[in-house]
């Protein structure tokens, strides 16, 4: 476990800074009260790579984990995303508890159109309910059920007033991942 180079920062951030914009600052000085009670002063989260995968745990966590030899240590933390072999960085499933709190663009699924979005499908204008203003194309897009569970995230494909003009069978989300994805693909995560 180690922390990350600057290389590795930018590109991690600037995936961070796709979907949750100036909220970045929220994430990265986001107060750790853990330990004991009395201690005046509250921790700091941080980011770390072990094995090609990032985590965004608190300092008081990484510290106790170095106990742990990088063989045996399986995870730390909030698991983030993982580098590919080529250095590309993707964000994984787990990152929406960080995500969605802090998200720029949100769109909500009709409850009809949950279940196609959870088996991995992007999300058509037909399966909207409703999608927040000043969205562009390219743009990192948290996806909500009608009721404001996160259900995962994915990149626009339109801007929300091409989305406005636009064919019920036009893509506006492409689906990056789900929470359909702890059942789908439980070996690999």
């Amino acid at each position: 476990m180690r922390t990350l180079d600057e290389q590795e920062t930018t590109i991690v951030f600037e995936k961070l800074f796709k979907f949750v914009g100036n909220n970045l600052k929220n994430i990265v000085d986001n107060p750790s009260y853990e330990g004991p009670a009395q201690d005046p002063l509250p921790g700091r989260y941080c980011f770390r790579l072990q094995k090609n995968r990032v985590y965004y745990a608190s300092e008081s966590l990484v510290k106790r984990a170095t106990n742990v030899s990088k063989e045996l240590l399986v995870s730390l933390g909030v698991q983030v995303g993982k580098f590919t072999h080529n250095g590309n960085f993707h964000l994984t499933i787990h990152a929406l508890s960080i995500l969605a709190p802090n998200a720029k663009h949100k769109v909500w699924l009709k409850p009809t159109s949950e279940m196609s979005f959870l088996y991995g499908n992007a999300v058509l204008k037909a399966h909207l309910g409703r999608i927040t203003e000043d969205i562009n194309a390219g743009d990192g897009i948290v996806v909500y059920s009608m009721s404001d569970v996160p259900l995962g995230f994915g990149i626009a494909t339109k801007s929300t007033k091409d989305v406005r003009k636009s064919d019920p069978q036009t893509m506006v989300v492409i689906h990056q991942g789900d929470i359909g994805e702890y059942l789908r693909l439980e070996d690999e995560l």
